[in-house]
């Protein structure tokens, strides 16, 4: 029986005989669960929950409101619930705009159930993390990385997914996280498109660079003084982007 006060987690898949499945498998790993099949129904119960949540299974594809709608929406009105979404394989470009809109993660369909439960505790994880870091008692190395990195007065925050800069502290997803954290580590050297695909978001095939493009616009107003002039995520015309720590 699962505890009263165990994560809920959130699925939102129209697919009911995958939707039965996740549900059951999820609730025999301790989770309690919430069920939506359509998008509009989904995004009206997520935007104003009866109950924390703990995490959310999100497909990119739904009748009504579609899973990126809901992610944006759910971004715009300041809710950092993880979203774990759920793309078509033959569609990279879902990946991408999973990514753009805000999600902290994805799988492609088919997929593997030990997989999605492990990529699901990491998010759980991280939060648990983020609720109980202070400077005092930092949570445990990310997989023996360092947890932050400062700079023009900016500091960000691997473990706690925050950028905290003199004048506000702004929430990063996981994968906004895990690009800036791609990039300093490559300070100062030039890094191809094709490698963020690859090598951060695990998206091998042929796709429409732009979402990159906008995701980067995004990052420079977290980072930079003047998002229109850029000094630290800098354009290296018809290649990728290099960043600067000191300027």
């Amino acid at each position: 029986m699962t505890e009263p006060n165990a994560p809920l987690i959130v699925l939102v898949e129209d697919e009911d005989h995958l939707a039965q499945g996740l549900l059951f498998n999820l609730q025999a790993e301790g989770y309690r669960t919430h069920h939506e099949s359509d998008g509009d129904s989904a995004l009206a119960y997520l935007l104003t929950p009866p109950e924390n949540i703990a995490a959310i299974v999100l497909d990119g594809m739904l009748p009504g409101a579609d899973g990126f709608t809901i992610v944006r929406a759910l971004r715009e009105a300041q809710r950092y619930t993880p979203i774990l979404m759920l793309t078509a394989r033959a569609r990279p470009e879902e990946v991408l705009e999973g990514i753009e809109a805000g999600a902290d993660d994805y799988l492609a369909k088919p997929f593997d159930l030990n997989i999605l439960l492990v990529r699901l505790k990491s998010l759980l994880r991280r939060t648990a993390w983020q609720k109980t870091a202070t400077p005092e008692t930092p949570p445990p190395a990310l997989d023996d990385q360092t947890n932050e990195y400062a700079f023009n007065h900016r500091t960000i925050r691997f473990d706690t997914l925050e950028l905290i800069a003199p004048n506000r502290t702004t929430h990063l997803t996981l994968m906004e996280a895990d690009l800036l954290r791609y990039l300093t580590q490559r300070e100062g050297q030039i890094v191809s498109r094709k490698d963020i695909l690859e090598d951060v978001w695990r998206v091998h095939e042929d796709t429409d660079t732009r979402a990159i493009d906008n995701f980067i616009v995004r990052l420079r107003r977290y980072i930079e003084d003047d998002p229109a002039d850029p000094q630290h995520l800098v354009t290296v015309r018809g290649v990728g982007y290099r960043f600067l720590a000191n300027t």
